[in-house]
């Protein structure tokens, strides 16, 4: 593992931990495939959740990858 991406993880795993503050007039869900270089190289879902605030502001609120999408993910990624 790089120094990179051990200093990364613990930001990662905070973030994803975080409160939401805000309260948001708009959710969109949405996941786009892109080519993660892991043991191979192959296309991996990203799943991501992006809210828009009463002032129009947008803000990821999460997201998660994954390799195909599916119902199981969603929820799991909606209840955390």
């Amino acid at each position: 593992m790089s120094n990179i991406s051990k200093q990364m993880i613990p930001k990662v795993e905070a973030y994803h931990k975080r409160k939401l503050s805000d309260k948001f007039f708009c959710v969109y869900l949405d996941t786009t495939y892109i080519p993660l270089r892991r043991e191979t190289f192959e296309r991996e879902a990203v799943y991501i959740a992006i809210g828009i605030k009463p002032n129009g502001h947008k803000e990821v609120i999460d997201y998660c990858i994954a390799p195909s999408e599916n119902i199981e993910v969603w929820t799991a990624l909606l209840q955390t």
